[in-house]
């Protein structure tokens, strides 16, 4: 409110008059009129009302970011004789191993992913145990399971029909060395476990904010099995309650669950027909990713759709990571690169941008030069170069090989939409 000056100074003559003409004593309170309480029109004070307006702005919270996670899988590193003396010849005494020369093809695409998950289908059991590589025999050299770890895997299964190649002993042996090597690199073993109480402890791991739950089963042990009198345990597919409760239970400790699973027929690139049933039971557990393994070929995957709507994924069989076989199936297998992405707002996690790279085991004559090739760095030349078709005993079954033959593998057993032929 503007203030007349004028007014209120005849307001302030007329009281001071008022004040000295007797007519009672005033205080000096009542001399003088604060001035910001005058009228404008000269009448005596006036009461102002106040208002307050208080304005208040509700701000909503951004939703929380979806969280990826990008994954690479490989199926079995099948480390035979041949494969272990290659790496005798890379190393600089000829006694020694150097594995590293074998993978460093592939060595830059394992380490961008966030996750590498391989099978181990060797052992690797340490002192006191022949370095074996054929028929239903296999130890492998330690300096392998550094090699892996240099690479970039993070993540080993062993639940596999070769844990019991060198019997009970021979496996917790093996397990004595996995369990140096964790508590050396942030690495999970799975798939064989110290006791019952082991095996109930499901591995889960926290990727960029994402809990990856991982378990491991094996359809069969090469007709070995477990002494009564042990505690030590391998998860079996056909267990199938063990199954469904620990994946169920997987499934709400973690965000995402990926399972491996060793079945299926060898040497074939089709798909045994009771294992699309029983994949559909895992995911429909719970399960977000299976990773086949065990028939030694690249086989093909899908998406499995739950009865609730909402859909897992199946690598039917990865093939060889690296191997000496001698048919030509043997040697083309699979990398499987997929996302899991998990939705910030509800939570759900996603299979996504699925994609395989198929990953070739080149030899020349006598395996010699044994190392891996991606298919983006593979060709017509190096496919010509070959050793196959190998002559053995039995040239009747050798396999035409190629790379026409290459790229039939490929096309027949990779669907187009998954496959990756170039990298990055």
């Amino acid at each position: 409110m503007k203030f007349n000056k004028f007014a209120a100074a005849g307001l302030l003559m007329a009281a001071a008059l008022l004040g000295f003409s007797g007519c009672g004593k005033k205080s000096d309170s009542d001399l003088f009129v604060p001035v910001d309480a005058v009228s404008t029109d000269g009448t005596m004070p006036v009461t102002l009302p106040t208002e307050t307006t208080v304005i208040t702005t509700t701000t909503e919270p951004p939703p929380p970011p979806d969280i990826t996670v990008n994954m690479l899988a490989v199926g079995d590193n099948l480390v035979q004789t041949y494969v272990y003396m290659a790496a005798q010849a890379q190393s600089m005494d000829g006694v020694s191993y150097n594995f590293a020369p074998l993978y460093e093809n592939v060595k830059p695409m394992v380490q961008a992913a966030d996750v590498a998950i391989i099978n181990q289908e060797t052992l690797i059991c340490g002192d006191g145990y022949e370095i074996t590589g054929s028929g239903l025999n296999f130890n492998s050299p330690p300096a392998l399971g550094e090699a892996m770890v240099e690479l970039g895997f993070d993540v080993f299964t062993m639940a596999n029909n070769h844990v019991l190649d060198k019997g009970i002993d021979g496996l917790a042996s093996c397990m004595d060395y996995w369990d140096g090597m964790m508590a050396k690199y942030p690495i999970l073993t799975l798939g064989a476990y110290r006791n019952e109480e082991d095996q109930n402890r499901i591995r889960v791991q926290e990727v960029n904010g994402m809990k990856i739950a991982y378990l491991s089963y094996a359809e069969h042990l090469n007709g070995y099995e477990i002494p009564a009198d042990s505690p030590i345990r391998v998860g079996m597919t056909d267990n199938l309650a063990l199954m469904e409760r620990q994946i169920k239970e997987a499934k709400q400790i973690a965000d995402a669950v990926v399972v491996a699973a060793h079945w299926g027929a060898e040497d074939t690139n089709i798909v045994r027909e009771d294992v699309p049933v029983l994949a559909q039971q895992l995911i429909e557990w719970g399960a977000d990713v299976i990773l086949g393994t065990h028939s030694h070929t690249a086989e093909t995957m899908q998406y499995i759709q739950r009865s609730d709507g909402t859909m897992g994924f199946v690598f039917y069989s990865l093939g060889n990571f690296i191997s000496a076989q001698t048919d030509n199936f043997n040697v083309v297998g699979e990398m499987g690169s997929f996302d899991l992405v998990k939705d910030g707002v509800t939570g759900t996690v996603s299979v996504l941008n699925v994609g395989v790279m198929p990953v070739i085991t080149h030899y020349g004559a006598g395996f010699s030069g044994l190392k891996l090739y991606p298919y983006s760095m593979y060709t017509p030349e190096l496919a010509a170069e070959h050793a196959l078709p190998y002559t053995h005993a039995y040239p009747e079954t050798a396999k035409d090989f190629g790379w026409d033959v290459v790229n039939t593998i490929i096309n027949n057993n990779i669907p187009a939409e998954f496959q990756r032929l170039t990298w990055p």
